[in-house]
């Protein structure tokens, strides 16, 4: 019988109950504030049962001594035999201050009225925690419906249990960088088609614009050593147990040239036996 644990923790207010119905659509069997110290617990119970079992554990900063006791159920749970993921929500501090001031909610963490204060609080307490999980989703731009379809994209094919699940994702620098990304990649040398009077409307789907960016000399040079990167790393990452690889590739914008190379970059990992999905950030902000 196998056993799937996936634990669902983060920042509060990242929309980690929202994730949670997003498990149980998926057919997990969710349980929404478990104490770490119950995890093992939990997992063993469903170990018992002959069909496999899908468990979503959601586990947030008032379960007490939280970090430590996570991390030593996860090796527990990993002696036992069992998957694990770890699935950390985040989201930008002002986000969060705005989300906890509409629902009007006290922080778990916060010392007083200042809900600042326990997002500061949290994220210090949180930071090993999200440098070790296994997936990291930034929810800042993301309303429910889009949260959905990005969990749904990461876990609701388990015919993929052993692949690496791998993310490009393009975006501007001058929109900020995705902080839900594990490698990231700037293409600000490359010649900018914003520049180009006929270029500039457009976007890196527009085949003038792949084909402007791709005849650059720095181009094929660039994309080569990146497939030379990858042929090493994806290997690598497989035989530490990575099961997600989410990676950005950056221009100034966030329209032409980070659009293209993204494209390509999915182009080069599928030759070595991944299948990406592409997200353009930004192609649509100005």
């Amino acid at each position: 019988m196998s056993l799937d644990v996936t634990i669902v923790t983060g920042m509060s207010g990242a929309g980690r109950s929202a994730a949670a119905d997003v498990l149980e659509d998926l057919g997990f069997f969710v349980i929404d504030n478990l104490p770490p110290a119950l995890v093992t617990k939990v997992a063993e119970l469903g170990r018992g049962t002959d069909d496999p079992q899908r468990l979503g554990l959601v586990i947030d900063v008032r379960s007490g001594e939280f970090v430590d006791a996570l991390v030593a159920a996860l090796a527990e749970l990993r002696e036992m035999g069992a998957r694990t993921r770890v699935l950390f929500l985040d989201a930008a501090d002002d986000v969060l201050v705005r989300r906890y001031e509409e629902s009007r909610r006290k922080h778990p963490l916060g010392a007083g009225e200042r809900v600042s204060e326990g997002i500061a609080a949290e994220r210090a307490l949180l930071e090993d925690l999200k440098g070790t999980a296994d997936v990291v989703v930034d929810t800042t731009d993301l309303n429910v419906h889009e949260l959905r379809d990005r969990l749904s994209e990461l876990f609701a094919d388990d015919e993929r249990d052993s692949a690496l699940q791998t993310s490009v994702v393009s975006f501007g620098y001058k929109h900020g960088l995705p902080i839900d990304v594990d490698l990231v990649f700037d293409c600000r040398f490359l010649p900018n088609p914003h520049w180009v009077e006929e270029l500039r409307p457009l976007t890196g789907t527009d085949p003038r614009v792949r084909d402007y960016v791709l005849a650059q000399p720095e181009t094929a040079p660039f994309l080569a050593e990146l497939e030379r990167l990858f042929a090493l790393l994806l290997p690598a990452y497989v035989r530490e147990g990575k099961s997600y690889l989410s990676i950005g590739v950056g221009c100034t914008g966030g329209r032409h040239r980070s659009v293209v190379i993204a494209s390509e970059l999915a182009r080069l990992l599928e030759a070595h036996g991944v299948s990406p999905r592409v997200h353009h950030r930004d192609i649509d902000r100005g």
